[in-house]
């Protein structure tokens, strides 16, 4: 039993011992931070009460996460899942829903169109860095897809980001 009882304590205390340090584990990579994504909420705004627009502003991290969302006085209220799901498709794959539209029906229907969640209608938007990563996705959603999309990228334009 004594055998037994300190076979299981270094079969726990051994990996302890051999694991890598915690400052190697941390991975440097760049986030969509929550000042970011209100900057991108003030910059849709901005263009969309110019234009006259009411939209809803979805703004989520690259694993899907609501990093921000504004509903604007007035928008449909049908708006709001379409923007939450414009933003999450935009959000877990470096492709604007446009993008992911042509690649569903553009020649015809393909494999694409029957992937679990995704939205096909403009005004997705993924945001980049400067160098290209993926940090997250925009949905805006309220007026025509065109729309949805122009309001989308001055979001990502007033915070500085691609």
């Amino acid at each position: 039993m004594r055998a037994r009882r300190c076979f299981v304590i270094l079969c726990l205390v051994a990996p302890a011992l051999t694991a890598i340090p915690a400052a190697a584990q941390v991975e440097d990579r760049p986030m969509l931070t929550s000042a970011a994504a209100m900057t991108m909420i003030h910059g849709c705004l901005t263009k969309a009460e110019e234009e006259g627009w009411r939209m809803h502003i979805a703004i989520m991290d690259n694993h899907g996460n609501l990093k921000g969302y504004h509903r604007m006085d007035d928008a449909q209220l049908l708006s709001q899942d379409i923007s939450m799901a414009k933003a999450r498709s935009s959000a877990l794959s470096p492709r604007s829903t446009q993008q992911w539209g042509e690649i569903a029906f553009g020649n015809g229907v393909s494999a694409a169109a029957f992937v679990p969640g995704m939205n096909y209608f403009e005004g997705g938007l993924p945001i980049m860095t400067d160098d290209d990563q993926h940090i997250g996705g925009i949905g805006v959603s309220g007026d025509t897809g065109a729309n949805d999309a122009i309001c989308a990228q001055a979001g990502i334009e007033a915070a500085g980001l691609n």
